[in-house]
């Protein structure tokens, strides 16, 4: 087993620097400045993405847009960008929090890396038999507003049975630093299981999701940091506690990240929040 793959399944993460050429991460935001120009997004649908327990309850518990963005590519908002009147307070390219969840799928760029050969020999290295592409993402983190992501742990809302079968794959458009929101683990924490589940509820109830449990408060000191260079990467096991905190420096901290899941002998939750598609329905 590559050495590396032995410090990822110690810690729960691993940083690897110098994947993809700076050319590449700037074809993948230039494609997105091109999507963000003309996305048409209708008022009742401009929902804010956060991920504290009772705001996800909130706007993304009670959202059919997110709920149902499994296979489409859908924009989510900063908090405060929007009037009372739903009309942006900011320039449209610096309202989004991220766009997803299936930019894998329709966008052929985007399509191009997430296959790349280089993913495919890092998913080889770390022993996946038979992966498959859950979600993915363009994250913002906006310069001044971009929000804080408070600690979760990814399987959290991508939940499998047994656990330990996603991993978050967070590529680093621009550098990832400090100061403008870089990820944050716990080193080992992949190791306790998980503390709390967002299902969907019964058809015909409100909110559309709810908690199975709670985050647990955890110890900032426990937290250490993990800066990026642009075109770098970091691997994310669906367990591993993590989290960013808020952009205040005057330069974004873009990022185009997507998780996979191996499919051998594992079943997808069909309770998860987003129905991806996939055969082994637990």
């Amino acid at each position: 087993m590559a050495v590396f793959a032995l410090q990822y399944r110690e810690d729960g993460y691993l940083v690897l620097e110098g994947v993809f050429s700076p050319e590449e991460c700037e074809e993948l935001r230039a494609r997105m400045r091109q999507i963000v120009e003309r996305m048409d997004v209708p008022s009742h649908c401009r929902t804010q993405f956060t991920t504290d327990h009772d705001e996800q309850l909130k706007t993304q518990g009670n959202a059919d847009y997110f709920i149902t963005s499994g296979d489409k590519i859908r924009f989510f908002f900063e908090k405060g960008v929007f009037d009372d009147k739903g009309e942006f307070t900011v320039p449209r390219e610096h309202s989004l929090n991220k766009v997803g969840h299936a930019l894998h799928a329709h966008e052929p760029l985007f399509k191009s890396i997430t296959h790349s050969p280089k993913i495919q020999t890092l998913g080889k290295k770390l022993g996946l038999i038979s992966p498959v592409i859950l979600q993915s993402m363009f994250i913002f983190k906006q310069p001044g507003i971009g929000g804080e992501v408070t600690p979760h742990q990814d399987a959290t809302f991508l939940y499998t049975e047994p656990l330990g079968r996603v991993m978050g794959v967070w590529i680093a458009l621009e550098d990832a630093t400090l100061h403008n929101g870089c990820l944050w683990f716990i080193p080992g924490s992949h190791n306790n299981g998980i503390t709390r589940r967002m299902v969907r509820t019964p058809k015909g109830s409100f909110p559309l999701t709810d908690f199975i449990g709670r985050e647990q408060i955890y110890d900032d000191g426990l937290f250490v940091p993990a800066p990026v260079k642009k075109g770098g990467l970091v691997l994310i096991h669906g367990e591993v506690v993590h989290r960013s905190a808020e952009n205040t420096s005057d330069a974004s901290r873009h990022v185009y990240t997507f998780h996979i899941m191996e499919s051998e002998n594992t079943c997808w939750s069909p309770e998860n929040c987003t129905l991806t598609p996939h055969p082994a329905l637990c």
